[in-house]
């Protein structure tokens, strides 16, 4: 009640009685993507298709305490893609030194995939055709055929 008030405020549900979010709910955690170029294995293997999940706080957080970090802030994007990162191809052991030796185009898409799913909630993008001019959407994870 608010000092000199006679009307009750409103009281918020406790956190224990709300039902947990279901993935039926429409939270999506895992987004797939194909990488513009793909990453190389020690064997010459080109791995494309692959899974980013959404970050949670300690994603965030946990990097930051990283020594390689702490030296180079750069490197901040390199150890945050790896524990979001799921799988690239055949490889589910994802970690810094992967990510490390991704082209540079494929870094770039992962840091805007990551940026949109998880500031933004979607892998869409706005786009306009530069010879029509009409505008749709893409979906840039590229999980179809002629998708980016």
């Amino acid at each position: 009640m608010r000092r000199g008030s006679l009307m009750a405020e409103p009281v918020a549900e406790p956190p224990a009685e709300r039902e947990p979010a279901r993935q039926e709910d429409g939270l999506r955690t895992e987004f797939p993507f194909v990488l513009p170029r793909g990453y190389v294995d020690a064997n010459g293997t080109v791995h494309r298709d692959g899974v980013m999940r959404l970050a949670t706080a300690r994603d965030e957080l946990v990097p930051l305490r990283d020594d390689r970090v702490r030296e180079n802030s750069a490197y901040l994007t390199v150890v945050l893609l790896a524990r979001v990162i799921t799988r690239i191809g055949s490889i589910t052991d994802v970690h810094a030194g992967i990510v490390e030796n991704l082209f540079a185009a494929d870094l770039a898409f992962l840091q805007d995939l990551y940026r949109r799913v998880n500031t933004e909630g979607h892998t869409r993008a706005s786009v306009t055709c530069p010879a029509c001019a009409h505008r749709f959407a893409v979906d840039v994870s590229g999980g179809r055929l002629g998708e980016s």
